[in-house]
């Protein structure tokens, strides 16, 4: 584990600086009254924000609930952007506490749950999704391509066995590419913090992927808590 992410190169931060740019240039114009700059907003962010929620929910029905409520505080708290951040880090810290404060209720329910009488209605969600997606969206392959999808299935089932603040810091740093600096703005702790919570996440992971995959081997159906996440 490297004690800290390798330097962009020059490319990189020059397609970064460009983003940030093109951000600045929305938001300006949002604020300069142009209503086409709603558009490019959302054209800019909304697969961003959906892919985020879906992986942190694992429910595409919800996450598109999520997504839809992340949007609507970003609307209306763009006007007060003072770009003291970045513009994208900002977008991910509002759909990151969206995203975690579900989770967090849906924990707080499952736990009420277990203490009601018994024959009662537990609570959370109760449908089978799956992370997979996208895999099934995308024609046949090889067996390469199989093997592949396999494989980032067993990741994202894995993924899905994390602690909320774990899934949140791995997302953001091995999905969407955040520097240490950046998750440390979206998740609100120092970037010390950050690094220690993704080699602990990682950990976590690796250990969670073992789990799932002893678990299809030896053909025993997962504990989900009933499709619940969190």
């Amino acid at each position: 584990m490297p004690a800290s992410q390798p330097q962009p190169q020059p490319a990189q931060t020059a397609h970064a600086d460009a983003d940030d740019a093109a951000d600045l240039r929305i938001i300006a114009s949002i604020k300069a009254g142009d209503s086409a700059g709603w558009s490019a907003l959302v054209a800019r962010y909304q697969d961003r924000v959906f892919a985020t929620c879906v992986r942190m929910i694992h429910d595409r029905e919800v996450a598109g609930d999520l997504a839809q409520e992340a949007f609507v505080k970003i609307i209306q708290g763009v006007g007060q952007f003072d770009g003291r951040a970045k513009f994208s880090t900002w977008v991910y810290r509002v759909t990151m506490n969206v995203c975690l404060s579900r989770l967090r209720s849906e924990k707080l329910r499952r736990h009420a749950s277990l203490d009601a009488p018994a024959g009662g209605r537990a609570g959370g969600s109760s449908r089978g999704e799956s992370l997979s997606d996208s895999g099934r969206e995308r024609e046949p392959g090889g067996r390469a391509s199989v093997e592949a999808d396999e494989e980032r299935e067993l990741v994202l089932a894995a993924l899905r066995l994390l602690e909320p603040d774990q899934r949140a810091v791995l997302i953001l740093c091995d999905c969407r590419g955040l520097a240490y600096e950046q998750i440390g703005e979206v998740l609100g702790v120092a970037v010390g913090t950050v690094k220690s919570r993704v080699f602990r996440a990682r950990t976590a992971l690796r250990d969670a992927v073992e789990q799932v995959s002893r678990e299809r081997r030896g053909g025993r159906p997962r504990n989900a808590a009933g499709g619940s996440i969190g």
